[in-house]
This record gives structure tokens, C-alpha cells and sequence, in this order.
């Protein structure tokens, strides 16, 4: 077997949490990335694959993060661990590049893209600004970025997450590096971007001739571009081995939980799959009792949207301004304890959909008959009633929830609001026990959101939706920002609440195996019209519409999806 490209010996990282006490990340991490090839490192938040790239470039925080003696990364012949700041800073950029997760954190926003890849290519390659601009244009065009000597001078804002995202690809190939990080580069995306950046990386991989080292809590997602996938878990690697026999014979039983843990198109179980089910020893029992799902012509309406539009406005010279056009016509029914699930790209205008409805943005035209009355034409006096019973879960838990107040408090004040329970203590205890129906301990109700990890934040903002009983809730991307185990628990809890109370629900999503797995009826929206809408069987069976056919095309297949 030839050298490959990088080693990774023995790799040990402490992170110092305070004077005394010290936590192990990564515990003793071994594997190769060889030359000309893609190694997928996939792991839950938490496993340690985010450090373990971070430690290959050298960008480890310095005031608390150390790599342990004995550690190794071998590159062309040198231990990166022993280079110097400056033999470190050469390297970077020119031999190994790395592509972050957000890319408006990563772009500057006051500078344009071209000053900013320029920056690059005149700082490692030595081209003067007539050459690197030249050389800009090329990349931009490379990654595949429309009208690239117009786009040249375009700020990061005026970009679109997936134009922004190629741009930071651009940037890191700018120097022709013989390694590309990618770092979990496609999990804000929606799927056919994100179809489109994992082709990118794919075709640029084989034409340049570089190695990739590509990092996901995804396993689906690196199906069709991994040659290498190493599994992490609590700083440790579960398995490693060719990508195929990884999915086709799994050994570890982590490994065989996160293949199991995603929604699949052929089947739709009473419950999810999750972790804890592989990882007790036993053989995990499957249910193989399939979930029926679908819309009958005698289930009972609780709310018919008509027309609905809405229209933003944008300031266009001094005194003039542009109509655009969010929401146009549509009009829809959802029956009582069922789930409309809402698909589209980023700004087809779904998300408004429910934020009208919310009455958080002030719809422009149409109606939206809550049991016969129309929540848009009410004052907000009138609406305080139907406030309660029509509640919304954010994309973000983090930003959702009041990092100064404890939980309790968070459950607590919107019952006081819409005076529900006749005593604090009766809204305490009713706290409690929607904490219990979330999976959440009672010491949950003393602590604050930053002491929770993202899943469980997630629990708290539907407990609270609960707290107030309402008949709707609107799940807006409420599952996307979660790892895939954690996904399959909120995913399953959607689903009891829903068995228990008869809820009904919304649910916006990119993530069509998850609609499908949820839903009973799609909705599929294109800058601002529905396209499509139908049964949620029939739709992936069966789809009418180009566009439905173009979104259901770019689901990560793996391995593992049944259909």
C-alpha cells in the first residue's frame, strides 16, 4: 500500500474546564487518510471529530486546549504537533485548507468575496492584484457560482448560504491544497444545495488530485463520496474501514445505530429507532409495526387557510420601493391530529407560511379559519384567546429561550400570561409534568438553557409550547440543527404528543426523509406557490411536479435508504 497523505498516531487533546479539572476529547485517535482518496469522520456532537480536524491544522484554542505528549500527525515526513506557529501558518492555506460549518461566520462581512479570495492568493501564492483577481474569477467560476465577474464584487450578504458556502470552498482551493477539511460544509443547507456542494467537493476531489477529510453527524450524507469513513464516539473510534463494508456490514453496534437512527423512505415504523436501543448488548427488537399515515375526507378540519399572500417591501432609491411577493395564494386545510408537512428550499417562502399564520408578520391578503373564524381579521384582543392554541417551535433552540431566566421560569410565565392554572404551585406542577412528558428530569426546572445540549433545549421549547395546551403547533425546522440520534428521539416525541393529545401540526422542513416519516399530507412550495400537494406516500411515490421530482432526486441515498 502506498504512503498515505497524513497520519494520525495516538492523537490525545485535554481540554483544561477550570484549575483543577480537565476533560479528554479525543482519547488516543488513530487512522490515515491516503492519498487521492475521501475519508468520512462521522460522529455525534461531542465525539471528538471537530477537534481531531481542528488539532491537523494547528487551530486549537491556546489558553485551554492542549495536545497530550505521544500524540502524532504525520505530514510529508513532519509532526505537525511539534511545528512552530510560523512553519504551522505555511502549511495552512498552501498544503491543507479547511471549510467550516458557517460560512457567514467564516467570511468577513465588510469585505467583498474577490478582496477576500484575493487576500489568499496573493498571501500564499505571491500573484499580484491584476493576477489574483483573474485567478479569483477562475475559482469562482470553478465552484460553479453564476455571472463570476459580476459576483466578484458582491459582499457575503448578498449571497445565498449555499453561493456563500462556495465561496468558502473557493477560498480553500485557492492554493491547489493536497488535503481539504471539510467540516460539517453541508448542515445548514437545504437538500438540493446540499446535493450540490457534496457533488462539488466530489468533482474537485477527482480533478485536482487532493485528499479529503470530510466531517458529518450524517452518515447518509457521505454515501455516495466517501471511500474511508472513521466512526467516533466520546473521543474514541467505534470502527474504520472501507465505506462499503461499513455500510453493508456494520460491526459496531454505534455504527449500526446511526445507520438505523435516520427516517427511511421504504418504511415507516410506530417508533424510531435510537442509540440507547443498539448500545445496551441486547439485540435491538425492531417494531416492525408500520405507522399508518395519510388524510381521510371525513377527518374534521381545525383550520382552512385561503389565499393567504404577504408581501415585503425593500427600499429602492430615495423615495421609491419593491413589492416582493413572500407568500402568493395559498390555500390549504389541516385536519385535526394530523401533521401537513411544508417542504421547499430556503426562500420559498414556507417559513412565512407560518409565521403569518402566528400572526407574527401581518399577512397582505387571504383568511385562515380557526374552527369557523378567521384568526387573521381579529384585534389582538380578540386573537389573545386563540394565541394559546396556536403555538410555533423554532429552528434555533439556543436562541429561543431566555438565557437569563431558569427553566421554570420559561415554562412557567406564558401560563401566567394566559392565566392558566388558579395557583403558582398548580403551574409549577403542571411544569413538572410536562418536563416528565418531554424525557426531562425535575432538577431540569432549577437549571438554566446553557447547562442543556441542543436536543434537549429542543425538549424544553415544546414543553413549553405544551404548557399552554394548544390545538396547533408549527415546527419550523425544529429538528435540523440536531444530530441524527437526538433527531430520532424529538422525532418520536412529536409523534406521542401527538398519539396522546390529538395535536395537530405544521411541519416546515428541508429534510424530505423526516417529512415523509412525519407526515400524513405535503405541501411543496416554490418562491412563494405551492406546487404540489398530496398524501405523503403518494408524493414520493408518485410525484406530479418537476420541482418535487428535482427535491426528491437530491435526498442523501447511502446505503441504507430503502427506496
Amino acid at each position: 500500500m502506498a504512503d498515505p497523505l497524513l497520519s494520525v498516531r495516538n492523537l490525545r487533546v485535554n481540554f483544561r474546564l477550570d484549575k483543577h479539572t480537565t476533560f479528554e476529547a479525543v482519547k488516543g485517535v488513530s487512522f490515515d487518510i491516503p492519498r487521492n482518496a475521501t475519508v468520512a469522520l462521522v460522529g455525534e456532537s461531542g465525539s471528538g471529530k471537530s477537534v481531531t480536524s481542528l488539532s491537523i491544522l494547528g487551530l486549537l484554542p491556546k489558553e485551554n486546549a492542549s495536545v497530550l505528549p505521544g500524540s502524532e500527525i504525520l505530514y510529508g515526513g513532519r509532526n505537525l504537533v511539534a511545528l512552530d506557529a510560523l512553519e504551522l501558518r505555511k502549511l495552512r492555506g498552501a498544503d491543507i485548507s479547511m471549510i467550516f460549518q458557517e460560512p457567514m461566520t467564516s467570511l468577513n462581512p465588510v469585505f467583498t468575496v474577490g478582496f477576500q479570495l484575493g487576500e489568499v492568493l496573493r498571501l500564499h501564492m505571491g500573484l499580484s492584484p491584476g493576477e489574483a483577481r483573474k485567478r479569483a474569477i477562475a475559482l469562482l467560476d470553478e465552484v460553479g457560482i453564476p455571472d463570476p465577474k459580476y459576483k466578484i464584487n458582491a459582499f457575503p450578504s448578498q449571497m445565498s448560504g449555499g453561493q456563500q458556502q462556495r465561496v468558502m470552498i473557493a477560498m480553500a482551493i485557492a492554493c491547489e491544497p493536497k488535503l481539504l477539511i471539510a467540516d460539517e460544509p453541508t448542515t445548514a443547507l437545504d437538500v438540493t444545495i446540499q446535493q450540490q456542494i457534496l457533488d462539488l467537493i466530489a468533482a474537485l476531489q477527482q480533478r485536482r488530485q487532493m485528499s479529503v477529510l470530510f466531517i458529518t453527524h450524517d452518515l447518509a450524507v457521505v454515501g455516495d463520496i466517501a471511500d474511508h469513513i472513521v466512526v467516533m464516539r466520546d473521543g474514541k473510534i467505534r470502527e474504520q474501514g472501507p465505506a462499503k463494508g461499513v455500510f453493508e456490514d456494520p460491526h459496531d453496534a454505534y455504527t449500526k445505530a446511526l445507520l438505523q437512527c435516520r427516517p427511511r423512505l421504504d418504511r415507516r415504523p410506530v417508533r424510531l429507532p435510537v442509540i440507547e436501543d443498539f448500545m445496551d448488548g441486547g439485540a435491538h427488537a425492531m417494531n416492525l409495526n408500520e405507522r399508518k399515515r395519510g388524510i381521510q375526507a371525513s377527518d374534521p378540519i381545525i383550520l382552512e387557510v385561503r389565499n393567504l399572500g404577504k408581501d415585503f417591501y425593500t427600499r429602492e432609491g430615495v423615495f421609491g420601493r419593491r413589492k416582493f411577493e413572500a407568500v402568493k395564494n395559498v390555500s390549504f386545510k389541516l385536519p385535526k391530529g394530523k401533521t401537513l408537512g411544508l417542504v421547499g428550499e430556503s426562500g420559498s417562502g414556507k417559513t412565512t407560511v407560518g409565521l403569518t399564520l402566528m400572526r407574527l408578520h401581518e399577512a397582505s391578503s387571504g383568511e385562515a379559519l380557526f374552527e369557523g373564524r378567521d384568526i387573521l381579521a381579529m384585534n389582538s384582543r380578540e386573537f389573545m384567546a386563540y394565541k394559546r392554541r396556536i403555538q410555533i417551535i423554532f429552528q434555533n433552540p439556543y436562541a429561543s429561550l431566555n438565557p437569563r431566566f431558569i427553566i421554570g421560569q420559561i415554562l412557567t410565565e406564558p401560563m401566567l400570561i394566559h392565566g392558566i392554572g388558579s395557583s403558582a404551585q398548580e403551574r409549577v406542577s403542571l411544569a413538572f409534568e410536562m418536563l416528565a412528558k418531554v424525557g426531562l428530569p425535575e432538577v431540569s426546572f432549577y437549571k438554566y438553557p446553557h447547562e442543556f445540549s441542543g436536543g434537549q433545549r429542543q425538549r424544553i421549547a415544546i414543553a413549553r409550547c405544551l404548557t399552554l395546551k394548544p390545538d396547533i403547533l408549527i415546527c419550523d425546522e425544529s429538528v435540523s440543527a440536531l444530530d441524527v440520534s437526538v433527531q430520532a428521539q424529538v422525532l418520536n416525541l412529536l409523534q406521542d404528543l401527538q398519539d396522546e393529545f390529538h395535536l395537530s401540526y405544521i411541519f416546515i422542513s428541508h429534510d424530505l426523509a423526516v417529512v415523509k416519516y412525519i407526515s400524513d399530507q405535503v405541501m411543496v412550495m416554490n418562491q412563494g406557490e405551492i406546487v404540489e400537494i398530496a398524501d405523503s406516500d403518494e408524493i414520493y411515490r408518485h410525484p406530479q411536479q418537476p420541482y418535487t421530482k428535482k427535491l426528491l432526486s437530491s435526498i442523501p441515498k447511502g446505503w441504507h435508504h430503502g427506496a
